[in-house]
């Protein structure tokens, strides 16, 4: 990986990082309302962190217990650069050392494109979340 790395974060030790990155990326860029960007689930959660060589935080996602892939948001300045395929190649390959059999998101429309290329699926109509058109996709692993 060339001018970034990826690790496994935690919620307690790296909260403020992470908090960051997604207020960044969906409550301003975006405009999700603070109030539905942090949730119940991000205690019981697999963070992953990237982070520029000089240690700043670019990228997160998360991963749900039950298989669900989640907050998945790069900096805009880092975008076009490999940070979020290398997030999401991280991700599944946590899936596949929990021996999870199949992986699903709810992906922006303008970033199903992005997943398909991992071998995501849609499955499913449209719907609105957080005033953004998402789809429900899907990875059997």
């Amino acid at each position: 990986m060339s001018g970034y790395n990826i690790r496994k974060a935690s919620w307690e030790c790296d909260r403020r990082a992470l908090c960051a990155i997604r207020e960044t990326v969906f409550v301003r860029e975006q405009g999700v309302p603070v109030e539905l960007e942090w949730d119940e689930f991000d205690a019981g959660c697999t963070h992953v962190l990237a982070s520029d060589a000089a240690g700043n935080p670019i990228g997160t996602a998360r991963f749900l217990p039950g298989g669900t892939i989640g907050r998945m948001a790069v900096l805009k300045e880092w975008r076009g650069k490999g940070v979020g395929g290398a997030l999401l190649q991280w991700l599944l390959q946590e899936a596949g050392d929990r021996q999870i059999q199949q992986v699903t998101l709810n992906a922006q429309i303008y970033a199903a494109g992005f997943y398909a290329k991992f071998g995501f699926q849609i499955a499913g109509e449209k719907f609105l979340d957080a005033g953004i058109l998402h789809v429900k996709m899907v990875l059997r692993l």
